[in-house]
């Protein structure tokens, strides 16, 4: 039953995708209450021995989710006010994709900088788990779901579908929102569906049948 609620959670959340956005108010108390309470959920599947560790890694954890915002902030506020004040198009679009760009090179030096602190603290198996805990495991869902859905899925196909969310789940940790977050996965999704159909595979034929085989599954259980 359990892997049957997953798998109808994968159909729903990885194919269909999510509009979920979680609210962000910079760094005042109630924002830092609920950074730590989300680091700390993501601390707790890590299974640390040491309470110091504990804590070190939630606010390592907290404090990116913070400067992320931060940034990301600034950045909307500054978007917003070319917008009201550059009213030739051309030149606001130039100005938008600047400080956009400005953005994308701090946001990969935080990036950096924050999985150097976090190799501090955890082995590589640990800091994965923090990543997934970051892009609400989409990545280990979604691989799940295509090897489900496509059974028959040759090696080479699967470590591409792999790759690919391995390198989406490294953007979407640095989003703002889920929304931002899935829409990274969205975009590799794509990629990878694009990829499979050159394969040979019809994805429209294959997810109905797989949805139907989900119903079936559920049906045989009760």
């Amino acid at each position: 039953m359990k892997m049957y609620k997953k798998l109808v959670a994968i159909a729903l959340l990885v194919f269909l995708g999510s509009n979920v956005v979680l609210a962000q108010s910079g760094n005042d108390a109630e924002y830092v209450k609920v950074t730590n309470e989300r680091a700390q959920k993501i601390v707790d599947v890590l299974k640390l021995q040491s309470q110091a560790d504990q804590l070190a890694v939630r606010d390592i954890i907290a404090e990116q989710y913070r400067s992320l915002s931060k940034i990301q902030e600034a950045r909307d506020a500054k978007i917003a006010e070319v917008k009201k004040s550059v009213t030739d198009k051309e030149q606001q679009q130039k100005e938008v994709d600047k400080l956009n760009n400005g953005t994308d090179k701090k946001i990969m030096s935080l990036h950096k900088s924050y999985l150097k602190k976090l190799s501090k603290k955890l082995n590589n198996s640990q800091i994965v788990q923090v990543k997934d805990g970051m892009t609400y495991g989409v990545l280990p869902i979604t691989v799940l779901g295509y090897n489900d859905m496509l059974p028959n899925l040759t090696n080479e196909q699967k470590k591409y579908i792999y790759d690919a969310l391995v390198e989406a789940r490294e953007h979407a940790m640095d989003g703002g929102s889920s929304k931002e977050k899935h829409a990274w996965f969205g975009k590799y999704k794509g990629r990878i569906n694009n990829y499979l159909s050159k394969q040979g595979y019809d994805l429209n034929k294959e997810s109905t049948d797989w949805h139907k085989r989900l119903e079936e599954r559920e049906k045989n259980k009760k």
